[in-house]
């Protein structure tokens, strides 16, 4: 039996997969990711830096941005007319530790 913390997780993680299942969505998550790994004083980007690089109208990347946040991968801000993006570490955390799990129990099982 599911025990209610797992159902959360599973509602989670459905969230963060069906938004990251879309080519230019990973390709934007991934470009903040590696933004925020470059910019040691910066840790957050400008999504119009962005944009540029992915070759996608403004409203669609603000549609990609508003699915991002939706599913609490990002937390974005707005400054001014422009909007600032960072990596939500939480669930990103939530993500890397159900796979580390799930790694862990599959070696328990092939032991």
């Amino acid at each position: 039996m599911i025990e209610k913390n797992e159902k959360k997780t599973i509602k989670e993680l459905t969230k963060v997969f069906k938004a990251l299942s879309n080519e230019n969505r990973l390709q934007l998550f991934l470009e903040i990711l590696k933004n925020e790994n470059l910019s040691i004083n910066k840790p957050e980007c400008m999504i119009s830096e962005i944009a540029g690089c992915l070759k996608i109208g403004a409203p669609t990347i603000s549609h990609h941005v508003k699915e991002l946040e939706n599913a609490e991968l990002i937390v974005i801000e707005k400054v001014g007319k422009m909007i600032s993006a960072k990596i939500n570490p939480a669930m990103l955390q939530i993500v890397i530790s159900v796979f580390q799990k799930e790694i862990t129990f599959e070696d328990k099982k092939l032991s």
